[in-house]
C-alpha cells in the first residue's frame, strides 16, 4: 500500500520539516497537493470517526529550546476504519498550532462528529493537518461512508486530477477526477458519489453510487 507523506518519526521533526519546506511566498498560508477522498484514506495510516471533547496547547517537544507549539485535541473515538495494527484506541490527536504549518481547527462539541484521517508517528501519537482528509461526518455521502471499509479501498488504483482539457489517462489502473474541471471545486459530485474500482482485468474505472450518472462522466476515464 502506498505510504502517505506524514509517516514521520516524530511531531517535532514534522514541524521543522514543514517550516523548512514552506516557500517564503507562502509564509502565511498552508499549501497542499489536492487529493481525492479515496486517495486520502488509502495514504493515511489511521482513519476514525470521532467527536472532539477538548483542546489544549502543548509544547511540540520536551526540548526547552523548541518554541513550536501543538494543539492536542482530546477525542471520543466512535469507530476506527483503519489503523488497528498501529493503535487500538485514540484518545488524543495533535496538529500544529500555526495555521501556516497547516494546523487544523476543530470544533469542540458533544454533537459534531468528524471523519479524521491522519498519520501515526513512531511514538504512537496521531498527527493530523489540513493536508489530511478531515470532514464533518454529516458532510459525507452514503457512498463515501460505505467505502471507508478497508476491503473496499481499491488502493491499487490511481486517481489523477483534471484541471484543463485535454485530460487523459496514462495507465490502465487510472481514473480521471473531473470535479474541478466541471464544477470548479474539488469535492464535488464525483468525489461524493463515485469510487475508482479495480476490475477483474486489472484496469480501474469509476463506480457510481445510488445517485444517477451525470452525462458529463460517461466514459470520462477513457477519453
Amino acid at each position: 500500500m502506498p505510504r502517505g507523506p506524514w509517516a514521520a518519526p516524530g511531531w517535532a521533526l514534522v514541524l521543522r520539516l514543514l517550516a523548512l519546506l514552506r516557500p517564503p511566498a507562502l509564509s502565511d498560508a498552508c499549501s497542499c497537493v489536492p487529493a481525492h477522498p479515496q486517495q486520502h484514506v488509502c495514504y493515511s495510516a489511521l482513519v476514525i470517526r470521532a467527536k472532539i471533547a477538548s483542546e489544549k496547547v502543548v509544547p511540540a517537544s520536551a526540548d526547552p529550546g523548541d518554541t513550536q507549539k501543538m494543539i492536542r485535541y482530546e477525542i471520543k473515538q466512535i469507530k476506527m476504519f483503519k489503523g488497528f495494527e498501529k493503535v487500538k484506541n485514540v484518545q488524543y490527536i495533535y496538529t500544529p498550532l500555526d495555521s501556516s504549518l497547516c494546523g487544523v481547527k476543530l470544533e469542540v462539541s458533544s454533537q459534531k462528529q468528524y471523519l479524521l484521517a491522519g498519520q501515526v508517528l513512531n511514538d504512537g501519537k496521531v498527527f493530523v493537518n489540513l493536508c489530511n482528509y478531515i470532514e464533518p461526518w454529516e458532510n459525507l455521502s452514503l457512498l463515501q461512508r460505505e467505502n471507508l471499509n478497508p476491503h473496499h479501498l481499491n488502493c491499487d488504483c490511481r486517481i489523477t486530477t483534471c484541471y484543463t482539457v485535454p485530460c487523459t489517462i496514462s495507465a490502465p489502473n487510472e481514473c480521471l477526477w473531473t470535479d474541478w474541471l466541471l464544477q470548479r471545486k474539488l469535492y464535488g459530485y464525483q468525489a461524493q458519489h463515485y469510487v475508482c474500482v479495480k476490475l477483474v482485468d486489472g484496469t480501474c474505472s469509476w463506480h457510481r453510487g445510488r445517485l444517477p450518472l451525470r452525462k458529463e462522466f460517461v466514459g470520462i476515464n477513457h477519453p
